[in-house]
């Protein structure tokens, strides 16, 4: 497995971030790291991503910063010029994919079907985003989803919570969840990284918990 996916398994969630202001992504990626999670995934849903991965690599070198909702070719290109050391996309996208693999960046595909799952295979992929995770059944569809591939790990995405962020990382084919509670947009606009620093705390508590 890819060194960068190893570091996102041990820590087992990935912080999922909307940012609006740039100037915020440093406070921010201090934040998660003094609670305990020094990784985050910055999505290109706005367009302060670029500059937010690239602020955080430059100035937290030790944080484990991706990029996510990367759909394009260009993207994948974007984020690795800002420093992303990992890719998320909604999507399993043969062209996105191929162009991840060609400049050596790791990055893990939405599924939420077995199609999309071989799809993912037949380019190499055993680490997959099942997104969206609450929409589509949650755990028991996950479950089931799993059974026949044995050799896939999954990121659940998507109305993960710290209420069900227990259940989900108990299942050992989890590799790890996404989720935004800790990093609420609010949260980020209002520079309440106290906040977001014990909303991170509690996070990894419960994962320790929950992987035993």
């Amino acid at each position: 497995m890819d060194p960068v996916l190893e570091v996102i398994g041990r820590h087992a969630i990935v912080p999922v971030v909307a940012i609006e202001d740039a100037e915020k992504a440093v406070p921010l990626a201090r934040a998660l790291k003094a609670g305990g999670l020094p990784l985050a995934e910055i999505t290109f849903r706005t367009a302060a991503a670029k500059a937010a991965i690239e602020a955080i690599a430059q100035a937290e070198p030790d944080m484990v910063v991706g990029a996510g909702t990367v759909l394009t070719a260009e993207q994948v290109d974007d984020a690795k010029a800002a420093g992303a050391r990992f890719l998320v996309s909604p999507g399993c996208n043969p062209t996105t994919i191929r162009r991840a693999q060609e400049r050596g960046i790791p990055i893990t595909p939405g599924v939420c079907t077995p199609s999309d799952i071989e799809s993912a295979l037949e380019l190499g992929l055993t680490t997959l985003k099942f997104f969206p995770a609450e929409s589509y059944g949650g755990l028991k569809t996950l479950k089931a989803l799993a059974a026949p591939y044995g050799m896939v790990r999954f990121v659940p995405t998507g109305g993960i919570t710290a209420a069900n962020l227990p259940d989900y990382l108990a299942f050992p084919k989890v590799h790890a969840i996404g989720g935004s509670w800790m990093v609420k947009a609010d949260l980020i606009d209002q520079g309440r990284f106290d906040e977001i620093e014990n909303l991170t705390r509690e996070a990894v508590t419960l994962a320790a918990a929950a992987r035993g």
